[in-house]
């Protein structure tokens, strides 16, 4: 709903996303499930946020 928290979630995914592509440049396993952990779980939150903007729309057209 709020643009703070689209941004927040953005900056999880790439921050993820760069942890993974390190991880997998390093040879470190770890790093790079973290980092898809971290992406999925950005991604997630993304998703979460786009259903409550289209649960708002949808409510706004039916109140007109």
């Amino acid at each position: 709903m709020g643009i703070g928290n689209k941004l927040r979630n953005r900056f999880q995914m790439a921050r993820g996303r760069a942890k993974a592509r390190k991880g997998r440049a390093t040879g470190d396993p770890y790093l790079e499930t973290k980092g898809q952990g971290q992406r999925v779980g950005g991604a997630a939150r993304q998703t979460s946020e786009q259903v409550k903007d289209a649960v708002k729309n949808a409510r706004s057209a039916f109140k007109e």
